[in-house]
């Protein structure tokens, strides 16, 4: 029997949505034919998550005390028991309750896949061992449970899954992630943006020395012995000389302009057991390492040979070092140089060469003066530069489209930095918060090579070289209109959410206040129609007895309908009325309205074609959206002209339309308007649109526009709109 497969879902943070993707995977496999059991899933509550399970046989869990507590775990007997194809594990890293048969979930794992059984599961970066240190180092959390890197590694197939910081943000303060008590200190603490990047760039790196690791031995096992260009890899020659500090940094600048390429400097030396070159080298290894190398020294006489065969080892794609003292001349006379030969040998291998020193062997009067003319004229060409960057950064901030990544990779460029970040204090004195950063590993607080407080609550911090008077000058220049845009687009924002916030309380006001007297006008007919049943002296025929009871019936149940409705409302705009996204049928929500309008329904025109897909939606929300804007309509309409509801699809979206001739008469209907809102914001909370198009007649349509299923299975249906609607928030 052949060992199972395992395939890990790779969280970069926890809330990204790995288990959501376990279980989408398994849908995906369940409607490909194959037998998929769901062994352990941990929902934490999670709606969208617990709705891509149904459907998904699952195995009952194992109940165990332990300290007079209960638990639950994975019952692995069960499962073997069982035979699925597939088995969907949640949290890798888990540690079992004692007593169980494994102390650790992975080895549960373990046991399924020797019994042929392909298993997938999720794992977050921060519990395998390599990683945990350097994830406490960063959260400040420490991770109890830990999962050997070597166990993750077996895996046959690893997908990360990976949000971008500020998105991860977004769904937890939309209560997708932790419960309303929970979001704000997850916010200020764990998921802050700067501890959200440095886990993302954490996973991919572990990620990519994986791959890593998988090319080489695809190339191994196929005898690949010339270098595939999959990522630039610059190796630096070092020759143990002080002026090797210009090649490093020329190398590192080549390396700069490809993101993701590496810095690898060498020094060979004679396997003599000398090492007269030990203070230069510590200076080169400094350099190196602050400008994100590595540094390695190997042994040979041979440079050419131990540099060649160090460059196709780590499947380098150019060569960088300086030209011998001895001059150009001699050595390509000579045949034997270093850069001779790598030129010749290296084949696919770029060759750069840097001059070390070439102004040294001038005449000391002409040296001068080249040397002052190419000082004069650097410093006008980078004043010039400057002059225009400053001119660009105060441009933009001015027009108000200072994006302020954008305005600090700008900055970053200009002065040759690896990373800069807008840091900013918090009242709290909590530390400093990340605003905004360019640039691989950007600094995150105090400490950093380069800083430039702007103001006593903004600082400007960069990675790389340290920087000269005149560069501090003019980056400090650069950071005053960063802070000053920054300022202006924060009041901008604050002065347009005041002006929306005051706006929506003056219609809210109102609404409530025309929904008070409507309430009480609804109230006085009750009352009446209720005296005059009651009046022993009233002469009413049957006939208008009934109609009194009819009359109070009506005025009674127009009251709780409003009732209702702001109830709902006033949830809604507290975020505590949740939706749950899933496909439904819409022919089945239309008869559903229909019924709850009553005899009103049958003067509804309702046109949908046969082959309407399924729609994305919360069936409930929709039902009482339809039957409000349906009641809205039949009373704007004439009581012989029918309103007619059309639906159809286009491209992955349905179309609903209602429309409605116009000419009624038109009361001072309360509950028409708080009804309309309601519509117009239960529309909202599912993450879809709704517009009216009024005609010149008095005609109106009301179009809502809602995701399709099509014909692809339910749930994974489910999980794409569930992905656009987390990037829309």
């Amino acid at each position: 029997m052949s060992r199972g497969q395992l395939r890990v879902y790779l969280g970069a943070a926890p809330g990204v949505g790995k288990t959501y993707a376990m279980l989408a995977e398994g849908q995906r496999r369940r409607v490909r034919g194959e037998d998929v059991v769901v062994a352990l899933l941990e929902a934490h509550g999670r709606r969208l998550t617990a709705a891509m399970a149904e459907g998904l046989e699952v195995v009952p869990r194992r109940s165990m005390s332990h300290r007079g507590a209960a638990f639950t775990e994975m019952d692995l007997d069960a499962v073997l028991a069982r035979r699925p194809q597939v088995a969907l594990v949640d949290e890798l890293a888990h540690t079992n309750v004692p007593g169980s048969r494994n102390g650790k979930r992975w080895q549960d794992v373990d046991e399924l896949l020797d019994a042929g059984i392909n298993v997938i599961t999720t794992l977050n970066i921060q519990h395998l061992e390599s990683i945990s240190d350097v994830a406490k180092q960063v959260t400040g959390v420490e991770q109890h449970e830990t999962l050997p890197d070597e166990i993750a590694r077996r895996a046959d197939q690893i997908e990360l899954v990976d949000m971008t910081p500020e998105a991860l943000r977004r769904r937890m303060v939309h209560g997708n992630v932790y419960p309303p008590d929970r979001i704000e200190a997850a916010l200020t603490h764990y998921f802050r943006p700067g501890n959200l990047t440095a886990l993302r760039e954490l996973a991919l790196l572990w990620l990519a020395d994986r791959v890593e690791e998988g090319l080489q031995r695809y190339r191994a096992e196929h005898g690949i012995a010339g270098p595939w260009e999959t990522r630039e890899r610059i190796v630096v020659a070092i020759a143990g000389e002080k002026e090797d500090e210009l090649v490093i940094r020329r190398a590192a600048r080549i390396a700069a302009r490809t993101p993701g390429s590496d810095l690898l400097a060498v020094h060979v030396y004679s396997d003599d057991g000398l090492t007269g070159q030990a203070r230069p080298l510590d200076r080169q290894r400094a350099l190196v390492a602050s400008l994100g190398g590595s540094f390695q020294r190997l042994p040979g006489d041979d440079v050419a040979g131990a540099l060649l065969r160090f460059a196709y080892a780590e499947n380098a794609t150019q060569i960088v070092l300086g030209t011998s003292r001895r001059g150009r001349l001699l050595t390509l006379l000579a045949g034997k140089s270093i850069p001779t030969r790598l030129a010749r040998q290296a084949e696919h291998i770029d060759v750069h060469l840097v001059s070390r020193n070439g102004a040294s062997r001038r005449e000391p009067a002409l040296a001068w003066l080249l040397t002052a003319l190419r000082s004069r004229r650097g410093r006008a060409a980078r004043a010039t530069a400057e002059a225009a960057a400053l001119t660009r950064l105060a441009a933009t901030v001015l027009r108000g489209h200072g994006d302020p990544p954008a305005l600090l990779e700008e900055i970053r460029e200009m002065f040759g930095l690896a990373a800069v970040s807008l840091l900013e204090r918090r009242p709290d004195d909590a530390g400093p918060y990340t605003v905004a950063s360019a640039g691989a590993g950007p600094p995150e607080g105090p400490g950093a090579d380069v800083e430039v407080p702007v103001s006593e609550t903004f600082t400007l911090a960069g990675r790389g070289h340290p920087l000269g008077p005149d560069d501090m000058r003019v980056l400090s220049a650069c950071a005053i209109q960063l802070v000053a845009g920054l300022t202006c687009r924060r009041q901008d924002a604050q002065d347009a959410h005041a002006a929306q916030h005051e706006a929506d309380l003056r219609s809210r006001t109102a609404l409530l206040a025309a929904t008070a007297q409507n309430a009480r006008e609804q109230l006085a007919a009750a009352q009446a129609a209720l005296a005059g049943l009651a009046d022993d002296g009233l002469a009413a025929t049957p006939d208008e007895r009934a109609a009194l009871v009819a009359a109070a019936r009506r005025a009674v149940d127009r009251v709780g309908r409003l009732v209702t409705d702001i109830s709902d409302l006033s949830r809604l705009h507290a975020g505590a009325l949740e939706t749950y996204l899933r496909p439904v049928d819409l022919d089945d929500v239309i008869a559903a309205a229909l019924e709850d309008l009553g005899p009103g329904g049958h003067h509804v025109t309702v046109s949908t074609p046969e082959d309407l897909p399924d729609v994305i939606a919360d069936a409930e929300f929709l039902t009482r959206i339809l039957t409000s804007l349906l009641a809205d309509a039949l009373h704007r309409s004439p009581a012989d002209v029918p309103t007619v509801l059309t639906a159809a699809a286009l491209a992955r979206q349905v179309e609903i339309r209602i429309a409605d001739p116009g000419g009624a008469p038109q009361p001072d209907d309360t509950t028409a308007s708080l009804a309309l809102r309601l519509a117009r914001d239960l529309t909202e909370a599912m993450g879809d649109t709704l517009r009216f198009m009024e005609s010149p007649d008095g005609g109106r349509t009301v179009i809502i526009t809602l995701p399709a299923a099509a014909l692809r299975p339910p749930q994974v249906a489910a999980r794409e709109f569930a992905a656009r609607a987390l990037g829309r928030t």
